[in-house]
């Protein structure tokens, strides 16, 4: 796991130097990985791909079928105005409000449900902690 700690390094010097726009969507991203880190037997893990996204990663400890439960991406097309997209597997979350984006194939190419995150909306955040917590326990399932 040393090579995810140093990722987890990268992450770290990422959000140092990620100025906080008015949209503040840094602290959505804090929140949402402090979020992550409060869930019980999660392993986060961290890709970047500068210019185009930094991957905050989450998988259940017991998690078999699939590689993540969660995916935050910092989209990175534009650093400084840096946006989120929240993306869970179609089939380990419900969305009841129809808030998020269905996207065939878009994540790890099978089929997702993403929400993106422009700018600080306490509601919209609280929506998908709760999609993390839900993802979170059909990955606890489906070891």
């Amino acid at each position: 796991m040393g090579n995810n700690q140093e990722r987890l390094k990268d992450l770290k010097a990422l959000v140092e130097k990620w100025e906080e726009p008015a949209t503040k969507t840094k602290k959505a991203f804090l929140r949402l990985k402090e979020y992550l880190e409060k869930l019980p037997d999660t392993i986060l893990s961290f890709k970047s791909r500068p210019g185009v996204s930094h991957s905050l990663r989450g998988t259940h400890k017991n998690q078999k079928e699939k590689s993540l439960f969660v995916m935050v991406d910092i989209i990175d097309d534009d650093p400084s105005n840096r946006w989120l997209s929240v993306c869970f597997y179609g089939d380990m979350i419900t969305d009841p409000k129809e808030l998020g984006d269905f996207v065939p194939g878009g994540l790890l190419g099978e089929d997702a449900c993403c929400f993106d995150i422009d700018k600080w909306e306490e509601e919209l955040l609280s929506y998908v902690e709760e999609r993390i917590s839900e993802a979170h326990l059909s990955a606890a399932d489906s070891g």
